[in-house]
């Protein structure tokens, strides 16, 4: 009878600790840990030194973004045109910055003689003339989020049909602007803010004089102290002010925020530009690693790894349940997924559905933790 009673306690011990670690706000970072001590073994390049750090290069761009769409997603939005602000805002700040273009390449598009000439843009030989780029870039972008909130909030538009239009209106713009060309010949200030490195690691023969550039491996680089500020100042909105308090109450209850008092129509603008600055800093981290302004630059799937990435973090997509922690775990994990299948020698569209297969599972893991999580509130 005692040792009945006794298995009975362990079990539900065991029981209580696997929830425990289930509601985790590191659930998902427990979970990308153990995801790659099981694959290691199979793929050993996955450790190596050249792919842990092309992991890190893929995921602080896609992290910058990933936390505007939090706020977004915390509010039971959704914002779609983030990948078409992607685009506009590179060829926005590559045409104003770029030292020379190449009329051959620019000389049909509509930019070209008024803003692009052969010498390059307005600011391109400016000595500060790329931060002047950035500081349009992001005007630019907030005017586009500023519309997209005011739709929804003043005029009671679906977000999903506002910035599903933004998808398409302001993508087009950017191919336009450019006849979908690329604006190349950015400064190199610039390109350091999407490729300098602080720290790295060499692991080129000690007995040569020069280490050939593919053996220098990037791990503190200048990408990543950007997105790691913009993923502590969205923390510190999030979760340490009135605003962020507004945000997950209105994502809860809109009519019961907006009874209580919270400005409602004004914090869904700001979440809106909020997600929008964030897309334009992310172009800027994406543009200058790829050394141009690209308009199809968020084509494609990104928005699929966008929202996936931050589903799987553990963001509701009902709303108000969202941290940036949690959306930092999701990109990494997203990341890792991304970087596995790729070296599985997958197709492109295996790898699609196994993505689309695995945010599936989120949401279901989103709506099992909070089944559990009332029960124990019980």
């Amino acid at each position: 009878m005692h040792s009945t009673v006794k298995a009975a306690k362990t079990k539900r011990s065991l029981g209580a600790r696997a929830a425990d670690v289930f509601l985790s706000d590191y659930f998902v970072l427990y979970m990308s840990l153990a995801y790659v001590a099981v694959l290691a073994p199979f793929l050993p390049v996955l450790l190596a030194p050249a792919n842990l750090s092309n992991v890190l290069s893929n995921m602080w761009p896609l992290l910058v973004v990933a936390v505007g769409q939090t706020f977004v997603l915390a509010i039971a939005g959704i914002d779609l045109s983030q990948g078409a602000v992607v685009g506009l805002t590179s060829v926005v700040g590559a045409m104003l910055i770029a030292t020379m273009a190449d009329p051959v390449v620019l000389a049909n598009a509509p930019v070209w003689g008024l803003v692009l000439t052969e010498s390059g843009g307005p600011f391109g030989q400016m000595e500060w003339g790329f931060l002047l780029g950035i500081a349009v870039m992001v005007a630019v972008a907030a005017a586009i989020g500023a519309a997209n909130g005011a739709s929804v909030a003043v005029f009671g538009m679906p977000p999903f049909m506002v910035t599903l239009v933004g998808l398409i209106s302001v993508g087009a713009l950017a191919i336009y602007l450019t006849q979908s060309e690329n604006i190349r010949h950015l400064p190199d200030a610039y390109v350091m803010l999407g490729k300098g490195d602080i720290a790295s690691v060499h692991l080129g023969p000690k007995d040569t004089p020069q280490i050939p550039r593919r053996q220098i491996h990037s791990f503190v680089t200048y990408p990543m102290l950007i997105a790691i500020a913009v993923a502590l100042l969205a923390h510190l909105l999030l979760a340490k002010t009135v605003f962020g308090k507004w945000v997950l109450a209105i994502g809860v209850n809109r009519k019961a925020a907006e009874l209580s008092g919270v400005p409602v129509r004004r914090v869904v603008v700001l979440v809106f530009v909020i997600s929008a600055v964030c897309a334009a800093l992310a172009a800027v981290l994406y543009s200058a690693r790829l050394e141009a302004g690209r308009p199809t630059l968020g084509e494609g799937n990104f928005l699929l790894d966008v929202i996936g990435a931050v589903v799987i973090g553990g963001t509701s997509l009902f709303g108000g349940k969202a941290k940036i922690v949690w959306t930092v775990f999701g990109v990494l994990f997203f990341v890792l997924l991304s970087n596995t299948l790729n070296l599985m020698n997958l197709s492109s569209f295996q790898i699609d559905m196994v993505k689309g297969g695995v945010i599936l599972a989120a949401a279901l893991l989103d709506v099992l933790r909070t089944r559990l999580m009332r029960e124990r509130m019980r």
